[in-house]
């Protein structure tokens, strides 16, 4: 490594570590800004995932048509659009409608780093290196988001931190925490040299397509696993943000460790072998979750603090599954055709990802408010066993 690239990667783990406390001040409490601010209720939770998930969609245009940038320049226009639509929030505490505009423009932004995120990362490493570099980046992010998640339990227990104040000090703060990362980003600039095309770039791929159906089974439970798991907790078991942070620092805190053990299990093990895992793991969680709606809803098991240990436990182990997730990235990596294509159908995945969540979302709160809580994670378990089957497959195309 060079003297420019070693600065290069010490400036992307700042970004890293500052976007992981960013994200907590801000992303992570969304569902409870929701209630809090405005009330929500299962479906309307439902549809707002509308305006939050169509940027994923949009994303894709904006990162392919304008790859010739580079990904340096594209995370800048990225914050910029996540600090203009967080400082909205923070500082005009918006009536619902205008709030969902600037809900928009901040999840624009987030959708359009999260790609190139990933292809940073793995540009900094060597080649069948990617899974533990993605590990170790992603395990400090963990790390600064348990910092975060800290922040917000004792700002809200203590009264400092609310959502139903005129200005919202903890999105200001997170506001703040992205114009650092945009001026890193300026400096990055500066010690990096970056391969890429010249020239905007769609790919859609026939080689890639089991990374396409992937992503499409990963949309349909995404929302699922980040918007109804939590739900539960806070719909059916009142959990409040302060008794969500809790959990987000004990996740947190597991994975620091667990995190960068997935890094390295994918390079050890490969891409095939660990989505097996995360889909049985997957299968387990919604079985949890599921079991805690139906004794809630029905009062026919257990009493309230059996379920309250229940959800803890299932919401733990959701969290370290969710950090599965690079594994796709990596597999998109291991399988590129040239590294020029790694952004783009990483951003084109995310499209597709983002397109059936949206459907995912709306049609899972219908079922909520319709049918019971359960059947949502009914539909998860059977996405869940899809996501298996193509796992096996890809498997076995790496045992060939």
């Amino acid at each position: 490594m060079t003297k420019q690239q070693d600065k290069a990667t010490l400036i992307f783990m700042l970004i890293v570590a500052i976007s992981g406390l960013a994200l907590g001040l801000s992303d992570s409490v969304m569902s409870n800004y929701f209630r809090d601010a405005y009330d929500v209720d299962a479906f309307q939770r439902g549809l707002i995932e509308f305006p939050r998930e169509m940027p994923g969609v949009i994303s894709v245009l904006i990162v392919s048509g304008l790859a010739f940038l580079g990904n340096i320049r594209l995370a800048i226009i990225a914050h910029i659009l996540s600090i203009i639509g967080i400082m909205v929030l923070g500082l005009a505490s918006p009536p619902f409608t205008v709030m969902l505009i600037f809900l928009f423009i901040n999840s624009l932004g987030m959708h359009m780093f999260f790609p190139i995120y990933d292809s940073m990362g793995m540009s900094l490493a060597k080649k069948g290196d990617f899974g533990t570099v993605m590990g170790r980046f992603n395990g400090l992010r963990t790390a600064f988001s348990m910092i975060a998640a800290i922040i917000v339990f004792f700002g809200f227990s203590r009264g400092f931190f609310s959502f139903t104040t005129p200005v919202i000090t903890i999105f200001v703060i997170s506001g703040v925490l992205f114009t650092v990362i945009l001026l890193l980003l300026f400096i990055m600039g500066r010690h990096t040299q970056e391969a890429q095309a010249a020239k905007s770039r769609f790919v859609f791929n026939k080689a890639y397509t089991k990374f396409y159906i992937l992503a499409f089974l990963f949309g349909a439970r995404k929302q699922i696993m980040y918007v109804y798991g939590p739900w539960v907790l806070i719909e059916l078991l009142d959990f409040r943000a302060d008794r969500m942070a809790l959990l987000m620092i004990a996740g947190s805190a597991i994975g620091i460790f667990f995190i960068p053990a997935v890094g390295r299990w994918i390079d050890r093990f490969g891409t095939g072998k660990i989505m097996i895992i995360e889909a049985a793991a997957f299968l387990v969680i919604y079985f949890g979750y599921g079991a805690i709606s139906v004794g809630v809803t029905s009062g026919a098991l257990f009493g309230i603090t059996s379920f309250v240990a229940l959800a803890v436990a299932v919401n733990l182990v959701d969290r370290m599954t969710i950090q599965f997730g690079m594994v796709r990235s990596v597999y998109m990596r291991s399988i590129a055709i040239v590294p020029e294509d790694v952004t783009p159908t990483l951003a084109s995945g995310m499209a597709i990802d983002h397109i059936v969540s949206i459907v995912s979302a709306i049609f899972s709160g219908f079922l909520w408010w319709e049918f019971g809580p359960q059947y949502v994670f009914v539909f998860a378990g059977i996405l869940a066993l899809a996501n298996m089957v193509v796992a096996t497959r890809i498997r076995k195309d790496e045992a060939k």
